[in-house]
């Protein structure tokens, strides 16, 4: 199997078939990225199209691509996060109403068990958490937990130097953590008077 710099030279070298290939091996990666980034502004409904922009991009600037400055998901990365901010600045005029956005929540069909809610609601609680952080200490929490990149990676998609990189982090954790501190220790607390009065 060929690595993203032999296919980047392929592509360079006129076989642009092989671009197809080099999409599909990073696309669920950067829809997530995309998709998450969007999450704050209710636009999560147009993440694939901001995708594909991001790749469209790319391969129009393909030829200006350098491995010696950043990696081929790196740079894909920073073309995503700069496409999503462009999109963002666009709806600066505010939020979109939930209703206006196009997504519809869907009910279940069946009752779903307590504990599965109360686990789903933690996870929302922790997503909107995030969504209420500055935009860069978003970037930098979505890349690093959910995307599992090195801080050296998330510097260069930031345009950061690493010691800014954990600052952001260290900022966005400590929200976040501040944001959740009284909804996660209910919980705890009401189990253990619950198996004290048995």
């Amino acid at each position: 199997m060929m690595t993203d710099s032999q296919m980047i030279q392929e592509i360079k070298q006129g076989n642009v078939e092989v671009y197809s290939e080099l999409m599909r091996r990073h696309q669920r990666k950067i829809l997530a990225f995309v998709y998450h980034m969007l999450k704050s502004s209710n636009l999560e409904m147009i993440a694939e199209d901001l995708c594909s922009e991001t790749f469209y991009k790319a391969y129009r600037s393909l030829h200006s691509f350098r491995e010696v400055d950043a990696s081929f998901s790196t740079w894909l990365y920073t073309i995503a996060r700069n496409t999503v901010l462009s999109e963002l600045r666009k709806h600066r005029s505010g939020q979109i109403p939930l209703e206006e956005s196009g997504y519809v929540p869907v009910a279940p069909s069946d009752v779903i068990p307590e504990q599965a809610v109360l686990r789903g609601e933690k996870v929302e609680m922790v997503r909107e958490a995030i969504n209420r952080l500055p935009e860069k200490q978003r970037s930098a929490l979505i890349l690093r937990e959910y995307e599992q990149l090195d801080y050296q990676e998330i510097a260069t998609i930031l345009g950061q130097t690493v010691s800014a990189v954990k600052s952001l982090l260290f900022r966005a954790r400590t929200s976040v953590k501040t944001q959740l501190e009284p909804y996660f220790f209910e919980p705890l607390y009401e189990e253990n008077e619950g198996m004290s009065s048995q």
